[in-house]
């Protein structure tokens, strides 16, 4: 009885490798975090998890523009925002304040850890149902990964500003976790910043903002990073208002047909 040749893999092309190599670039700055952490060099850790956030975005954007989109991708994606927005946020946060209170610390870090993993997987399942209108893809069920891991990180973000006489204790720490974690495996609809759309005559003042927030993200990071996420917090009730308004509308067209 012959064997039939082993078939080879196809070569890759680079459009579908260079959205891969970032997200393998963002799982490198969530683990560089964790040894930042470990030798108590606590900006450069947050940076790193900022750099992970970054290089999140780019490599969705980058692979459907450049048609490199893949389930290959797709997964090792999840894979990546665990590691960099549900591990690395967890243990900065354990080694910095929570170790001094011994095994609820730690249940505490593993608490967000194992909210991120439903969360990542929650998402996953989701993009297979088809049956939700198309709108609801302008938002999220919960607070996303990379949202999550820089609300778990504001109180040591603030802390860089106004030192960590406060920001730095348990019991604060603690409460943060707690309602991070909370918003993450919640079904809280949140805006999907994905979809928007710059008008044609709207592009250069774009522009201009998109060229002012890396002056202030350079100029002052910290008091830059502090200001974007109060105002995400902000926008967690206006995406639910907006939500309910359209669910409204779908259910009234819906009985109107």
């Amino acid at each position: 009885m012959t064997q039939k040749p082993l078939k080879r893999p196809e070569w890759l092309h680079a459009n579908k490798m260079i959205p891969n190599i970032l997200t393998i670039l963002a799982i490198c700055a969530g683990m560089s975090a964790i040894r930042f952490g470990l030798e108590d060099r606590w900006e450069f850790a947050a940076l790193s998890i900022l750099a992970a956030a970054i290089l999140d975005a780019l490599d969705g954007r980058i692979a459907r523009i450049m048609k490199g989109a893949s389930k290959f991708g797709a997964e090792l994606d999840s894979l990546s925002d665990f590691i960099s927005f549900g591990v690395a946020p967890a243990m900065m946060l354990y080694l910095w304040a929570l170790q001094d209170i011994g095994r609820f610390g730690w249940m505490l870090a593993l608490l967000f850890s194992v909210s991120m993993a439903l969360r990542l997987a929650r998402f996953n399942t989701m993009l297979e149902d088809e049956d939700q209108p198309p709108w609801t893809r302008n938002f999220f069920a919960g607070v996303p990964a990379p949202a999550a891991a820089g609300l778990v990180l504001l109180p040591m973000v603030l802390s860089f500003q106004f030192g960590d006489t406060f920001f730095r204790e348990p019991v604060v720490i603690s409460i943060v976790l707690i309602g991070v974690a909370s918003l993450v495996v919640s079904t809280i609809p949140t805006f999907s910043f994905k979809k928007i759309k710059v008008p044609a005559r709207r592009i250069v003042p774009a522009m201009i903002l998109a060229a002012a927030f890396v002056t202030a993200l350079v100029s002052a990071p910290w008091s830059t990073l502090s200001a974007v996420l109060v105002i995400y917090l902000a926008t967690i009730p206006l995406s639910i208002k907006d939500y309910r308004r359209r669910s409204m509308e779908t259910e009234s067209n819906g009985e109107s047909d």
